[in-house]
């Protein structure tokens, strides 16, 4: 039985966009739901990084182009990409806080797009996530990569809980399963 769902692929394949329609369809059906995704920010037809963006509005900075006079010791980067945790931190660790604490009789549903590699630079947001997987009032819809280069523990550990529905995108697929994924959160909340 699947408790929770989550979509992978390729970046650049359209996960974040399967998420935003899955969400709004769920929203229109009046099914309670919060998390966030994660935005391209692009200047001058450049990506300059990503913002986080919260089903609630909010929206802060996840990463960006870094300079490369300021690789200070400290700095978390993925590849050109300086990530900003503190504002990560911020924005998504209340709202997964909420989303745990809920007692409704239906099961929530929480959008984390994407457990990735800048993500994985908080500590904090490994720990929240790991709670709110092992719950049991929140439906996850969330997105993880494709395996490439260094395995990533909560990556993997989620690729292979037994309780998780994945689904892998791809350009053949992506316009074709947009209904399927919402018919598997609805049958997790059951």
């Amino acid at each position: 039985m699947s408790k929770h769902v989550f979509l992978t692929g390729p970046p650049g394949v359209g996960k974040t966009t399967l998420i935003q329609k899955v969400t709004q369809a769920l929203k229109s059906a009046g099914t309670s739901i919060d998390g966030f995704y994660t935005e391209e920010v692009r200047e001058g037809g450049r990506r300059t990084g990503f913002d986080v963006v919260t089903l609630s509005g909010k929206r802060g900075p996840l990463s960006r182009v870094g300079s490369d006079s300021s690789t200070s010791r400290r700095e978390c980067r993925v590849g050109q990409y300086v990530v900003d945790v503190v504002s990560f931190e911020q924005l998504v660790l209340p709202m997964l806080r909420n989303v745990n604490h809920g007692s409704d009789a239906e099961k929530k549903i929480c959008v984390i797009d994407e457990v990735g590699k800048m993500e994985l630079f908080s500590q904090a947001f490994i720990q929240a996530v790991r709670q709110t997987l092992t719950g049991s009032g929140t439906v996850v819809l969330g997105t993880i990569p494709i395996p490439k280069g260094k395995p990533l523990d909560l990556v993997e550990e989620i690729r292979n809980r037994k309780d998780v529905k994945m689904f892998n995108v791809s350009k053949e697929n992506r316009n074709n399963i947009f209904q399927d994924i919402v018919a598997a959160v609805e049958s997790c909340r059951k």
